[in-house]
């Protein structure tokens, strides 16, 4: 129901993002709400933030698959099958052989696997992974509803820290709306549905609500020991699962595809010759990038849900002015939104730091060059802006990754910031080296 600018940002890269617009609202951001309904605090999130794109969009996740499964039906090279249940996973010297169930069982061969396959993945079994919990589970009963006339909404998230009842309440496109409650033990979502109009008359009212779903999910905070087996490797909620409370679960998943895809068609295409860019270095840079920082994120989504909702009533009436006088501090709030700043650790594709300011291992913000969009100007592949000439290492370093060098004076301002003059983008557009970072002269080398 939640994505962000950097997650539409991967939708663009697909061809969706303006059909997303279409489907989804942008949230004017959160506010925390005592047991009566009062604000006490408040994140305000901007119409265009780095990516381009809003910084909060509520949408309906059936729509979104619905753009997805028919931008897959238009792309010859894919062929999407309903229906299949993976059984097996063999790696053979020769390559990958699933084995399938479409009633009766089938096998298919494979040059690489990608579990996308949920929280009870077959495919992490497969490669022998665990889940190790972060410390965080509860059950929330979570109720849809469309509503004859709009509710009343500033048109952002609302967060319910009531310890009797912690909830979330939040607008959703087309006169829906979602509550989201912390059950009790001893509850199951039969007890819950049949109190559907107490729970929700604060904001009903007389209208009339048509109930959508109501259901019960367990909200948990776990990670994957281990995310690839050779060309087998997990991705989205069969390698980490975090509670909602910072709005990331299937931006998670989008940022893991982001950063792998290229990789692996790297990696699968003329696969380069044992050296800094062999077929290993790409694929195991997936888990070493990708895995501290949804750790990270989990970890500050399980802060967040706590403050919010957790603890008795002393402490709950200790934790509201103090939450209320924090944000009120200057840099409370980047600090607490730093949690999903990407930063990647130095290795074969990302140069080492010189400097706390150093642009490497970043992203890229996507600024406006006239009426495009920076990704859709760049295109798909290594880019290099820069906005003057270009030292000759660099040069040729981009020049062996196959970039388009394009002159960015828009990225002045952000260059300025790092120290630095031109930035080696990769194709998910994270900085790889600057001019001035120092590096790793093969960190390229045969990757287009």
């Amino acid at each position: 129901m939640h994505l962000d600018d950097e997650s539409v940002r991967i939708l663009q890269a697909v061809g969706v993002a303006e059909e997303f617009t279409g489907i989804s609202r942008a949230a004017a951001g959160l506010r925390l709400l005592d047991a009566r309904l009062r604000p006490f605090a408040q994140f305000r999130r901007s119409a265009s933030g780095e990516h381009g794109w809003p910084e909060s969009n509520l949408f309906d996740q059936p729509a979104l698959e619905e753009l997805l499964r028919s931008r897959v039906s238009a792309e010859p090279l894919i062929s999407l099958r309903d229906g299949v249940e993976v059984i097996d996973v063999e790696q053979r010297p020769d390559g990958l052989l699933v084995r399938l169930r479409t009633g009766p069982e089938e096998t298919v061969t494979a040059s690489a696997v990608l579990g996308c396959d949920g929280a009870h993945s077959t495919v992490r079994d497969v490669i022998g992974a665990r889940m190790r919990d972060l410390g965080f589970t509860e059950r929330w009963f979570v109720l849809d509803v469309a509503a004859s006339e709009p509710l009343p909404t500033w048109g952002g998230v609302d967060q319910i820290c009531d310890p009797a009842r912690a909830g979330t309440f939040l607008p959703l496109p087309g006169e829906r709306y979602r509550w989201e409650w912390r059950m009790h033990p001893g509850e199951d979502a039969a007890d819950l549905a049949e109190r559907i109009p107490e729970l929700t008359a604060r904001w009903t009212g007389t209208a009339d609500v048509d109930v959508l779903r109501a259901a019960e999910y367990t909200f948990a905070a776990r990670l994957a020991d281990r995310w690839r087996d050779g060309r087998v490797l997990l991705l989205g909620d069969a390698a980490h699962l975090t509670p909602p409370f910072i709005g990331q679960g299937l931006g998670a998943g989008l940022r893991d595809a982001h950063n792998l895809a290229w990789k692996l068609a790297a990696a699968l295409d003329d696969p380069p010759a044992d050296g800094p860019l062999s077929e290993e270095s790409l694929l195991a840079s997936y888990q070493r990038e990708r895995a501290p920082h949804a750790e990270a994120m989990i970890r500050g989504a399980v802060r967040v849900g706590r403050a919010m909702t957790g603890g008795p009533g002393a402490v709950a009436a200790l934790r509201r002015p103090l939450v209320a006088g924090a944000l009120r501090v200057p840099g409370v709030r980047a600090r607490a939104a730093r949690v999903l700043r990407t930063r990647f650790p130095a290795g074969d594709l990302v140069d080492r730091r010189r400097h706390r300011r150093d642009l490497v291992g970043t992203p890229c913000p996507q600024v406006r060059i006239g009426d495009e969009r920076l990704d859709d100007v760049l295109g798909p592949g290594w880019a290099l802006v820069t906005d003057g000439p270009v030292p000759e290492d660099l040069q040729a370093r981009a020049e062996r990754a196959g970039a388009k060098t394009v002159p960015v004076d828009e990225l002045r301002g952000w260059l300025a910031a790092g120290r630095a003059g031109a930035a080696l983008l990769r194709p998910d557009r994270i900085v790889a080296a600057t001019d001035r970072s120092g590096g790793q002269q093969g960190v390229v080398q045969g990757v287009e």
